[in-house]
Formats: C-alpha cells, structure tokens, sequence
C-alpha cells in the first residue's frame, strides 16, 4: 500500500461507517443530543438510529442516559472523551490522506 494511503487503511471502521459518522460529527458540535433530535438531524429511522448508537456505546464513544421528562420518555445522548478523540483522530488521518493526493 502506498504511504499516502495508509492513514486510510488504519481509520476506525465504527467511526467511518457514514450514519455513525454524521452522529458523531453532531455529538462533537453539540456535546449531547437528545434522540428525537439525532432522528430528525441524520433522517434515520427510530430502528437505524438505535442500532447505531448501540454500536457506538459498546464502542465506548456515546454514553446514553434513559429517563423521562414528566411522563414522556427521553434518551439523551452524550459523546465521551473516547468518542471526541476518535472523531478527532478520524477527521486528521483523513486530512492528512486527502492532503496527500495529487492534483
């Protein structure tokens, strides 16, 4: 494999996954996002999103925290430190690999 593209090969395949991405990308903006607002901001389905953020739990990157406001559930989602430096380190190897292509 060519040098330029290594940081490609060693990029994390949870992270890289496009819906978990768009997720992570907002947990990074906004530190935590309820569910309903993750559902309508990546246009998943309740399904989808809940797989997802399943995989990134036992991942270690979100933390989910159920409970209700009155009687109304609510799931709130927070992005960990482990979460923040994989998005973080996702987002250098792919600059650093895209810097890295000919023009």
């Amino acid at each position: 494999m060519e040098p330029q593209f290594r940081d490609l090969s060693e990029i994390d395949r949870i992270v890289r996954e496009p819906s978990r991405l768009i997720i992570l990308a907002i947990l990074y903006a906004a530190e935590s996002a309820d569910f309903l607002c993750l559902l309508r901001e990546t246009g998943l389905t309740k399904g989808n999103l809940s797989a997802h953020l399943a995989r990134l739990e036992q991942a270690g990157y979100v933390r989910i925290e159920k409970g209700y406001r009155g009687k109304v559930p609510h799931t709130l989602i927070n992005l960990t430190d482990a979460g923040r430096d994989a998005f973080r380190t996702y987002r250098e190897r792919m600059k650093r690999a895209v810097g890295r292509l000919p023009q």
